[in-house]
């Protein structure tokens, strides 16, 4: 008997590509989905190509994204490839896209054909601005909304130059928000019988969402945000702190962490010294203490101090490369990374899922990341019912690959 996931029997018709869908719908794969991913024929999802490194001829940037799914090559441009589309979407459950706003229409695919001709379909659009203000409809990019959400004004240096995180965080929260708009659609969906849920979810939106408390500091004072590196606008202390070897993260969340942490130091004055003793004392002397702090911290090895908050309850961590904290044992023992095999193909060692159920961390069973067409006959026969001979046809009409 074949395990059950959280959406098993689910099937979702996958229109996106670059990262904020692919990592929606790999996460959807991960809970028991079926991914159909639908690509072009000339060149599939852009990312194959994002490289090097590759493996192989696919991009490490696609294959982190695009495990658990079916790719089909298809031109919906063309009659017969339009018609299979539609074809496809009434025999899904949920339909994801990140093309501008407009696109069904656009394709003659509105809502009331929709409602016509589906039944408890899940939409799920991904755009840049959504449909409306003075940029909706634009198409839009993680980098650009660092910049506009005040993401990159509150990143870098104290007198720096604004600047991105390092990774594409945008586009990696927009992916989990269409996650969990799918859910909650497939949720309402039981609710609603018969009815069509449309949610959508843009990355604009996203970016404003990731500023949450300094966004709330900003709303509360109506002053704007000030940029503090590695500190905290409302913590101290709470930033990187040099040792005598190496730089170590600390945050004392609270008064009595704090004098915990100066006894530790060798410094319990400081817990009574009324420029430090609350919390909101020292984010008024930030700079004084922090370098006091520092201070302390240069005469002993990392090594003695992070043992020493760790044995006292401070919280602290050692700062490590992505290579380091990728082959950490922590790492490896909470299974954050697997290994998946192909034939003919080399074992490919990507992330895992974050999440657990009932203790187990991979939710369904991995599948490599399909290359460009892999499954187009497999998804035509068994899901359309097209025979051998039409889809020799279509291929010779270069309607599928």
């Amino acid at each position: 008997m074949s395990k059950v996931y959280p959406l098993t029997g689910i099937r979702v018709l996958d229109l996106t590509r670059i990262l904020a869908g692919p990592l929606c719908t790999q996460y959807l794969g991960d809970l028991g989905a079926e991914i159909i991913k639908i690509e072009n024929p000339k060149g599939g999802d852009d990312t194959r190509a994002w490289g090097p490194p590759f493996l192989g001829t696919e991009s490490a940037y696609y294959l982190g994204i695009n495990r658990n799914k079916k790719s089909i090559c298809l031109d919906i441009k063309t009659k017969e490839g339009f018609k299979i589309l539609k074809d496809l979407i009434k025999k899904s459950d949920v339909v994801i896209d990140n093309f501008k706003p407009g696109f069904w229409n656009k394709i003659g695919l509105p809502d009331n054909w929709f409602n016509k001709n589906v039944q408890n379909v899940v939409r799920t659009s991904i755009s840049g601005y959504g449909v409306k203000g003075p940029q909706g409809g634009l198409p839009g990019y993680d980098f650009l909304m660092q910049a506009e959400s005040g993401l990159m004004k509150i990143t870098g240096e104290v007198n720096g130059e604004p600047m991105k995180l390092g990774v594409a965080i945008v586009d990696i929260v927009t992916g989990l928000n269409a996650v969990i708009s799918v859910l909650s659609g497939l949720l309402l969906n039981k609710k609603l019988k018969n009815k069509n849920i449309l949610t959508e979810v843009n990355l604009y939106n996203s970016g404003i969402f990731l500023l949450a408390n300094v966004a709330s500091n900003t709303l509360v004072s109506n002053k704007d945000a000030e940029r503090y590196a590695n500190g905290h606008p409302n913590i101290v202390p709470y930033n990187l702190f040099k040792s005598k070897n190496g730089e170590l993260a600390i945050s004392v969340g609270n008064d009595n962490q704090f004098k915990i942490f100066t006894k530790l130091l060798k410094k319990p004055e400081w817990a009574t010294d009324k420029r430090f003793a609350k919390n909101a004392d020292r984010v008024k002397n930030r700079t004084l203490i922090e370098k006091m702090i520092n201070k302390e911290l240069s005469k002993k090895n990392r090594s003695y101090w992070y043992n020493l908050f760790l044995k006292n309850n401070i919280p602290s961590a050692i700062v490590r490369g992505v290579k380091e904290a990728l082959n950490h044992p922590q790492t490896k023992d909470n299974d954050m990374t697997l290994k998946l095999d192909k034939k003919n193909t080399k074992s490919l060692e990507t992330l895992n899922t974050p999440i657990q159920i009932n203790n187990q961390r991979g939710l369904s069973k991995p599948k490599y990341p399909p290359s460009l067409g892999e499954d187009t006959k497999k998804v035509l026969k068994n899901i359309l019912n097209i025979d051998d001979g039409e889809i020799k046809k279509l291929i010779s009409l270069n309607v599928i690959k």
